[in-house]
């Protein structure tokens, strides 16, 4: 039987460790604060918010609710961006997306000063992660993976890594960031020929699985006793939520593995609270 690598204790202990700097921001006069921007009414964009709205009070960061109606113009929009770059009460800011389709969304995040783009949505923000710089900060749901291997003591250095997925969001910001922990990393994607892509995960220590199809990843495209790590929050034909991996398949020859839901889910809230606190501090 496989380790079950919960999310919840390891957003528990980066929600202690950011509420005890944001208290000590607190006593010197600065308020971490962060400015949620959504625009219309997303069901998933709702959920998200509530979530992270929870985890901010657990940790002492205040936050600005920008709600905007569904039909604001781009240019309205970059404005109301444009404001809040220049408040200085505000350390950072979360934008969901995807954006309304009349929108040019590139455009829309790079107006987005990067030392206040806590989700990774700004060219700032990717060449920091490429350059291994401190310019913004990787997507949450990436650094959330890092920190789940982090919780539980799985080393990266000289490991097989296999990156399911090339997204801007997950894929290729993780990849970088098990290079950059010494890993030696493989990059599969929709095109990638099917065999190469079932030997690749075969081959690999740590499979990071984030391609957005349910229950994708079975038992033919992996080895045995490997860490997994599975990113994707879909939905099954019985209505369940379920991840990329087939659980019920790979649990059993799989070292380690994290459950959805209660897994890598879990931790973005407290990874973005995290950088939140962090570009406060930066302030000082």
């Amino acid at each position: 039987m496989a380790e079950l690598l919960k999310g919840k204790p390891v957003a528990a202990g980066l929600t202690e460790l950011s509420k005890a700097k944001a208290e000590e921001l607190k006593s010197k006069g600065v308020i971490p604060t962060l400015a949620i921007v959504r625009v219309g009414e997303n069901p998933s964009d709702l959920s998200y918010e509530k979530g992270a709205l929870k985890r901010a009070e657990k940790t002492g960061v205040a936050v600005k609710q920008v709600v905007l109606p569904p039909d604001i113009s781009q240019e309205k929009l970059i404005e109301e961006i444009s404001r809040i770059n220049e408040d200085d009460s505000i350390h950072g800011v979360l934008m969901f997306r995807p954006l309304p389709e009349y929108m040019d969304e590139k455009t829309v995040c790079e107006a987005l000063a990067p030392e206040k783009d806590m989700d990774g949505i700004t060219s700032g923000s990717m060449a920091g992660i490429f350059m291994d710089s401190d310019v913004g900060y990787p997507p949450c749901t990436a650094a959330a993976c890092m920190a789940i291997l982090n919780h539980y003591g799985i080393g990266l250095k000289g490991s097989k890594v296999t990156v399911m997925g090339r997204s801007l969001v997950i894929g290729k910001p993780v990849a970088m960031m098990a290079m950059r922990k010494n890993a030696t990393v493989t990059v599969c994607h929709s095109r990638t020929r099917k065999e190469d892509f079932a030997q690749a995960g075969r081959d690999a220590d740590i499979v990071i699985a984030a391609l957005g199809r349910a229950k994708m990843i079975g038992s033919d495209k992996l080895g045995k006793n490997q860490v997994i790590i599975d990113v994707g929050i879909n939905v099954d034909e019985e209505g369940n939520l379920c991840g990329d991996v087939d659980f019920a398949e790979v649990e059993p020859l799989a070292k380690a593995i994290t459950p959805v839901p209660g897994g890598v889910g879990g931790v973005t809230t407290a990874i973005l609270m995290k950088h939140v606190v962090e570009a406060a501090e930066k302030t000082l």
